[in-house]
């Protein structure tokens, strides 16, 4: 049985994680072109960078064998912490990787820093939605035509939070804005 795994990407995984993520938005049936060209836009290395200066596990490599054969990325929210993307590649997308995921993702993150995790989903993603449902998401909304006019699903968990203090999410301010730059010049 392979041993299943994660860890925080390392700037040495973040070539394959941005390839393997532009990947997985372009195949996506899902989402108009409108809305992939966006993503795309937003979710480059300098942000994925700017992500792990916040929490190195705000960027996930989910392992098989200590082999990548997944990602997560998140981010801070005022309280609460959003999955941008869970995925899984397209060499291990028929094993348990997917599960080991979304049970990774919850037992990091409900670390009594967070009211709740949670993310969109396209109404018509089907598999997406019945594997946040097994691990116990539940839909709070359905957001019509909000992204580019297409519906979305809020789907939340709540977590068990025990910290006084907030995460105001990720500030973008003059410091952020000159590594993100700095990063895009060192190609990083």
């Amino acid at each position: 049985m392979p041993a299943l795994g994660y860890r925080a990407a390392t700037g040495a995984d973040l070539d394959l994680i941005h390839r393997e993520l532009m990947a997985v938005i372009d195949e996506s049936p899902h989402y108009s072109e409108r809305f992939k060209e966006h993503e795309k836009g937003r979710l480059t290395k300098s942000f994925l960078h700017a992500l792990q200066r916040v929490d190195p596990f705000h960027v996930i490599v989910l392992t098989v064998d200590d082999e990548p054969g997944g990602g997560l990325i998140s981010g801070p929210e005022t309280g609460a912490i959003f999955r941008y993307w869970s995925w899984i590649f397209p060499s291990h997308r028929k094993t348990r990787l997917g599960m080991h995921g979304m049970r990774v993702f919850d037992e990091h993150w409900d670390n009594g820093k967070f009211h709740k995790a949670f993310t969109f989903v396209r109404p018509e993603n089907e598999v997406a939605l019945a594997l946040l449902r097994r691990y116990g998401y539940e839909q709070a909304a359905l957001l019509r035509q909000h992204i580019f006019g297409q519906d979305y699903v809020v789907m939340e968990k709540f977590y068990t939070k025990v910290t006084d203090t907030y995460d105001s999410g990720m500030s973008l301010g003059r410091l952020a804005r000159w590594r993100a730059r700095l990063d895009t010049l060192l190609g990083r």
